[in-house]
């Protein structure tokens, strides 16, 4: 079961190359510990929320911009293992104190596929949610879910996650439960739909917002704790 390292971070605008090769020297590292792959998507679509939201999640100053970035893994334990390499690395030691961004408020954890739709490969375009979701609706959400990753692709998205939280550490600054005000019989889902383009994904939410299957249905979730986002990639290796 493919498992993944999920983060939110905010990075100052004006850091966005520096982010980007900061990333991208990492690359090789995360790949030589097991990663099949690792993206990381700058915003472009971040609504502010009446309740949560991206910005709220990692406290976002004016001046920063949110990126949605993930790691994937074969399973959990390829990811354990390359955690416990990376601590004693001294090129991951290296780049952590070289960050352009704040690191303590980062937000990030583990997580395990649940729903994995889709064909993997490049993609232009994708949208990062956060759910909060009790415990006992896992297997509900897993059917909703599902059924929804059916909708975006006849609407011409190329891949739809929903990955359940496994490994979701309490942060001191922020962390993922902060972001969704999750309650304690909640866990965190992290999602993520990818597109061929922004104009694909414009047109096919508009579509889909009117299509009674999207519109009539029961979420087995708080939808207004939800987070959500449209994101550029800027790296996908």
């Amino acid at each position: 079961m493919m498992y993944v390292q999920g983060f939110v971070v905010a990075v100052p605008a004006a850091n966005k190359e520096a982010y980007r090769k900061h990333a991208a020297d990492a690359v090789g590292v995360f790949k030589e510990f097991g990663a099949t792959r690792m993206v990381e998507a700058w915003g472009d679509d971040v609504p502010d929320g009446k309740v949560t939201d991206f910005k709220g999640a990692v406290k976002a100053k004016p001046d920063e911009v949110i990126v949605f970035s993930w790691l994937e893994y074969p399973s959990k334990d390829v990811a354990d293992a390359a955690n416990e390499k990376m601590m004693s690395d001294p090129r991951m030691k290296e780049m952590g104190t070289n960050m352009p961004f704040d690191g303590q408020r980062m937000i990030y954890g583990g997580f395990s596929s649940i729903v994995d739709e889709g064909a993997r490969g490049k993609m232009g375009y994708t949208d990062g949610m956060l759910v909060p979701v009790p415990t006992q609706s896992k297997a509900a959400y897993r059917e909703f879910a599902a059924e929804h990753a059916v909708l975006c692709k006849e609407h011409g998205a190329l891949r739809i996650v929903d990955a359940w939280g496994d490994d979701v550490p309490d942060g001191k600054v922020t962390d993922y439960k902060g972001a969704v005000k999750a309650t304690g019989d909640e866990a965190i889902v992290y999602s993520w739909i990818e597109w061929p383009s922004k104009e694909v994904r414009d047109a096919a939410w508009a579509k889909m917002m009117e299509d009674p299957r999207m519109r009539d249905r029961p979420m087995p979730f708080d939808g207004k704790r939800l987070v959500h986002g449209g994101f550029a990639p800027i790296l996908d290796a």
